[in-house]
């Protein structure tokens, strides 16, 4: 190190004064006496403060949106609404799985619920051919009854409390078959068996589209159709399928022929179920048989 230079450390203990003068008049207005080691504090807390108002401008006013590349309040905005579409598609899409979950195993004759489900009584014969024909009692009742469905709207339909008048008030249903029923529906089976003459041709209950058409080792040639205001028929057990998965069909258009297939079949029948919301429903309670 050269003579007569001071260490830097000495330098910073120096002393200097900073004056100040008027430009007119020369007079000394005032000094500030500092050291290297005060100038320096001075310097980091000026830097400090000016990180800190920076930060709060940036962070609390509008000033932010002028960094590039920085998204605007509409961008963020736009980001917030599409996350919330994201999410309420996440849960119809939750939904909708668990409906068709449902709606395979109903298909396919597994249960539901914690219940096992029954399998259908046997039909009971004795041999004799059973006759379908309507006695003339039986034809006038029928016939008077049909006539209070088609003018009165507000009819047996509403005996149901699980479905909402304003839907069953315009909803007439058409009978799957003309037949005799051989179970009821109970909690445990959730349908009607409907025994009919050999190769009766089964009908859709309501207008809607075919959403399942084929065979099941349990329910044998298997058809379901989903209606209007969340309907669902189902016909188990037929010899044969007239519709495919995909094809409208209208209240009492053929969509199959009564039959005896599937292991929980007991002898030739329907086995007709109706849904409603995803919760089957009693088919008496809106069906003239």
């Amino acid at each position: 190190m050269p003579s007569g230079e001071k260490p830097k450390e000495n330098r910073l203990k120096d002393r200097y004064r900073l004056i100040i003068y008027n430009d007119n008049t020369l007079k000394e207005v005032g000094f500030l006496r500092l050291t290297g080691f005060n100038l320096l504090w001075i310097v980091s807390l000026l830097a400090i403060v000016g990180v800190g108002i920076v930060f709060v401008l940036i962070a609390y006013t509008s000033i932010r949106e002028l960094i590039p590349g920085y998204p605007d309040s509409n961008f963020r905005r736009t980001m917030v609404e599409n996350a919330i579409r994201l999410d309420s598609l996440q849960n119809e899409i939750r939904l909708w799985e668990q409906y068709y979950t449902t709606l395979n195993r109903i298909i396919s004759g597994q249960d539901t619920s914690d219940t096992t489900q029954e399998k259908p009584l046997p039909v009971k014969t004795s041999g004799k051919t059973v006759s379908f024909t309507r006695s003339p009692q039986d034809s006038l009742l029928r016939q008077q009854i049909e006539r209070e469905e088609r003018f009165n709207i507000t009819g047996a339909n509403l005996a149901a409390p699980k479905i909402q008048s304003v839907f069953l008030g315009h909803t007439l249903f058409f009978p799957p078959v003309k037949g005799v029923i051989s179970q009821k529906y109970s909690p445990k089976h959730y349908g009607v068996d409907l025994v009919s003459k050999p190769n009766e041709v089964v009908k859709s209950v309501l207008d809607g589209t075919v959403i399942f058409s084929a065979w099941t080792i349990e329910t044998g040639y298997t058809i379901a159709v989903q209606h209007e205001n969340n309907f669902v028929s189902i016909y188990k057990h037929n010899s044969d399928l007239l519709k495919k998965t995909g094809t409208f069909v209208r209240a009492g258009e053929a969509i199959a022929i009564i039959g005896n297939t599937g292991e929980l079949s007991s002898g030739p029948h329907l086995h007709f179920e109706l849904w409603y919301n995803g919760s089957p429903v009693n088919p008496e309670d809106y069906i003239v048989f």
